[in-house]
Parts: C-alpha cells; structure tokens; sequence
C-alpha cells in the first residue's frame, strides 16, 4: 500500500483523476490545503467519476503535518529538480509519495531537507514535466509492483460480450 499526498493541488480535474488511481490500487489520498478547488467541484467531482465512496480522503492544512504524524514511514518528493529516478528506489509498504502543485511543483527548502529522497520520471531534455495525474499513476504503479501488488487484482477475464 502507499498513500499519495497533493500538496496544495490546483486543477480539479487532476484531483479526480487521482481519486480513481487511489480508489483503484487502495491508497490513501492525502490532499494539503489550499486547494486551487472546492470539493463540490463538478469536473473534479467529474473526474473522479462513482469512485469517491470507494477511496480514502484526508484534507490536512500542511505537509508537516503529515511528517510529524508519521516520523518513522518513508517519504519521497516527486521533482523534476531530483537527480534519481523513481525506479533507482525501493517502496516500503505504507510509504508516502508526495507531489507538488501544479504550476510550481514542491517547496524549494522542502527538497532540499530531503534531497536523499527526492525522485523523478525520466523525460526527454527540453520538457519540463509530465501531467501530475499521470505522474502519481505512473510512481505508485511502481511502487506497487515493487511490493506485489498488494491486495490487487492481476489479472482480467473475458466476459463474451459482443461489440456494438
């Protein structure tokens, strides 16, 4: 299990679309205030389709916190300003990903207090980030499959159903 953490997230529809990455791999989703959003938003609540019942949401005022309420689980920063890559760690159960805003990412002073644990996806020289929902789908799915997947359907089954 992980539990995912938006700091100070701004666009509804990203929120919502990581309500459904959380609801569907059992994670918690830590959301930190300001949000750019109000929770009865129609395309965050769009965005998170029927899933909202089936997932974990906690609003808390800062990341620390989070930290403070967690002092021995692992944390990772997702910057593209990292040196590691997201795959070059390992992802205890329980463990915390954590994501900046939108439009600037995470605090300066909070990377450097835990550059060790900073992480990055890989991208081509020249652009500057990935969408955030696709970037907390692609670092939990890792983290994830490092731990087996735990809980989680793995595999799929045909249902006979003809297409239209």
């Amino acid at each position: 299990m992980v539990n995912i953490v938006l700091v100070e997230p701004e666009i509804p529809q990203n929120a919502g679309n990581i309500v459904r990455t959380c609801a569907a791999t059992g994670s918690t989703l830590y959301m930190v205030r300001p949000l750019g959003f109000e929770l009865d938003d129609k395309k965050y609540k769009r965005a998170g389709l029927d899933y909202f019942p089936m997932s974990n949401i906690i609003l808390v005022d800062s990341i620390d916190e989070i930290l403070a309420k967690n002092p021995t689980s692992t944390f990772y920063f997702c910057s593209t300003k990292s040196k590691k890559t997201h795959t070059e760690v390992d992802y205890p159960d329980g463990c915390f990903l954590v994501f900046g805003k939108e439009s600037y990412g995470l605090r300066e002073d909070l990377l450097k207090a835990h550059y060790d644990h900073c992480i990055r996806v890989p991208m081509i020289p020249g652009t500057r980030s990935l969408n955030l929902s696709n970037t907390v789908a692609i670092i939990a799915y890792e983290a994830l499959r490092q731990q087996g997947y735990p809980g989680m359907q793995n595999y799929g089954e045909l249902t006979g159903r003809k297409e239209s």
